[in-house]
């Protein structure tokens, strides 16, 4: 590898590392955090549908119409407590109570009717509440900054405490607000730890049943943990009203061997929360804690993949893209950002059944970024070099090989050559000099460039590359850079055509001018060295080597009107060709004894 390549892929690297870098730090920066979020929960957020085992009995507005608007007398679920249990062979596992009763009431007949209610039956769990704040902490290695301090504790009041169990209710959504997560606990100073409200309902469940409990669900750094969402907003409620239960319209053998959740269940009382299972239709508190619970009963344990870990995998992916779109053609292109950015995607899937879960979103959307700034980047590059190759060779070159020298962009326009076989051909004016010295210049610039015109017309109609102009010569030749199929006859068939079209030309010179010129040919086949050759700021596109020169010879030694060819070229048109050997009589400068000569009188 020379030192330019070397140069071009290192800056490359660089360029792949910085970018990829970037976009890490942007996804760490937590700035997509809500598009990725709304991107995961379409892929994660699955609902199956419940089995019925979980029923939210609602706080809802029918019950608010008949009994009035809350705070309503502890008596009345109380009243609905007992009604659940009226039948003591089909009576409800657990009845959770998702409201907060907070010390004595100024009824404390209620209350009293509810701490019995509870103490009778057994099978009631009331709802517990933290408020979290900062706080600093005194601890023996110095002072910290507890940003999730309990800074209250408000549960249930002293003798309903005593005759029931707890669980906290607290909501805490992520950053974006939409809830995702659930605290399995809570430390509570001088309470201890207190288990999530869903928690302590399914456990109780389990042990009215007789059933075994499935192990708590992996947390991370604070117990949060994923919630897979069983049912979508409404999914528990069958509109039973807690109204239904008081009046007694409900069987209560309905909910026999069930868990009961009874809670808000209206517009406008604070307790509707936007989840990952449905962005646009909130769902209640208490529908929150029955899929909680749902997802205890399943065993599901769903996990976040460590943060640091996805971000070396996006760093990783991004630089092995970049890498991979640059100066690459789309058609290679897109199949790598599609198997990318899907199969990101599936495997999120499979990782995600396997309880592991990752940002769906940062791979897809930094390899689709690449790709499209790749695919632009490209373009423009590649036609900058299209009209670089064409402001260089355009004037000169075959379309056919114009094509190959494009796609092979800056390349083509390197220094060096490479060893081809090549036709090459020589054409000079014959009397052209004695003519311009009779004639004015600007007829003399005149009759050249018809010359000259022809004999390009002449290349370029065969398919050859037109070298360069020498004066009143011109080189050109076949075979270079672009491999061609009869590249020998190309060459003689466009040296025929500049004899015979140069007779009209002479017929218009003597007619103007009372004087006439010819052309004379020389064409030759080997070995050539074809390339950029020259100097970095002043190159030519050019064969060098002794068939060149040979070829130069030839057309120096033909008269007017005649074509030289060498033995190889003869040998190669065979029968299509008709010709007359001088044998060694034509003495070429640079040429042993003996090098044969011959004349091309006819072409097929």
């Amino acid at each position: 590898m020379n030192m330019k390549k070397t140069k071009q892929l290192i800056i490359r690297l660089a360029v792949a590392l910085a970018t990829a870098a970037a976009m890490t730090v942007i996804a760490a920066t937590g700035i997509l955090r809500s598009v990725d979020g709304a991107a995961s929960d379409r892929l994660y957020q699955q609902p199956e549908g419940t089995d019925g085992e979980i029923v939210v009995i609602g706080m809802d507005q029918r019950a608010l119409d008949e009994l009035g608007p809350l705070p309503w007398p502890r008596s009345y679920i109380a009243e609905a407590i007992e009604y659940l249990n009226s039948d003591p062979d089909a009576h409800p596992a657990v009845i959770g109570i998702d409201v907060l009763y907070i010390g004595n009431s100024s009824d404390p007949d209620a209350d009293d009717y509810l701490v019995n209610a509870a103490a009778e039956y057994g099978n009631v769990v009331f709802a517990s509440a933290a408020t979290f704040g900062s706080e600093i902490v005194n601890t023996d290695e110095g002072f910290y900054l507890d940003s999730r301090a309990v800074l209250a504790w408000d549960s249930p009041f002293e003798e309903l405490a005593e005759v029931s169990s707890t669980g906290h209710i607290n909501a805490m959504h992520d950053s974006d607000g939409v809830i995702r997560h659930m605290m399995l606990w809570v430390d509570v100073p001088g309470v201890g730890r207190v288990k999530s409200f869903s928690r302590e309902l399914y456990e109780r469940a389990c042990e009215a049943r007789g059933e075994t409990v499935n192990p708590e669900p992996a947390t991370s750094e604070g117990s949060f943990f994923y919630l897979p969402f069983t049912e979508n907003p409404r999914g528990y409620y069958d509109g039973v009203s807690v109204y239904d239960l008081i009046s007694g319209e409900v069987d209560s053998t309905e909910f026999a061997d069930k868990i009961v959740l009874i809670g808000p269940y209206a517009a406008g009382m604070q307790d509707d929360y936007v989840t990952s299972v449905d962005h646009s239709k909130p769902m209640y508190g208490v529908e929150i804690q029955a899929n909680a619970i749902d997802a205890f009963r399943a065993g599901y344990s769903k996990l976040e993949v460590n943060e640091k870990l996805q971000l070396v995998l996006v760093f990783v992916l991004c630089v092995a893209a970049l890498l991979w779109f640059y100066d690459r053609r789309v058609a290679y292109a897109v199949p790598v950002w599609l198997a990318l950015s899907l199969g990101w995607i599936g495997v999120c899937a499979l990782l995600y059944r396997g309880g592991h879960i990752l940002h769906v979103l940062y791979v897809p959307l930094f390899v689709t970024l690449l790709f499209i700034v790749s695919v632009v980047v490209n373009y423009i590059r590649a036609q900058r070099e299209k009209h670089r190759v064409q402001n260089t060779f355009g004037h000169y070159i075959d379309p056919g090989v114009m094509k190959q020298l494009i796609e092979q962009g800056s390349d083509a326009l390197e220094l060096g050559g490479k060893l081809y076989d090549i036709a090459v051909l020589f054409v000079d004016i014959r009397g052209f000099t004695t003519m311009s010295e009779a004639l004015d210049p600007p007829t003399v610039v005149e009759i050249i460039n018809k010359y000259l015109t022809l004999t390009t017309e002449c290349i370029m109609k065969n398919h050859g590359t037109l070298d360069k102009f020498v004066g009143d010569c011109t080189m050109a030749f076949w075979n270079a850079p672009l491999p061609q199929d009869d590249a020998i006859y190309l060459a003689c068939r466009a040296a025929m055509d500049m004899v015979e079209g140069s007779k009209a030309v002479g017929e218009e010179l003597m007619a103007r001018f009372g004087r006439t010129v010819s052309f004379g040919v020389g064409v030759n086949y080997g070995p050539a060295v074809v390339g950029n050759i020259g100097a970095p700021k002043r190159m030519d596109y050019t064969a060098i080597g002794d068939t060149v020169n040979t070829a130069a010879r030839l057309e120096a030694n033909a008269p007017g009107g005649t074509v030289y060819i060498s033995r190889a070229v003869a040998d190669a048109l065979g029968d299509r060709a008709k010709t007359t050997s001088l044998g060694g009589t034509i003495k070429l400068k640079g040429k042993a004894e003996g090098f044969e000569v011959l004349v091309l009188d006819k072409l097929d």
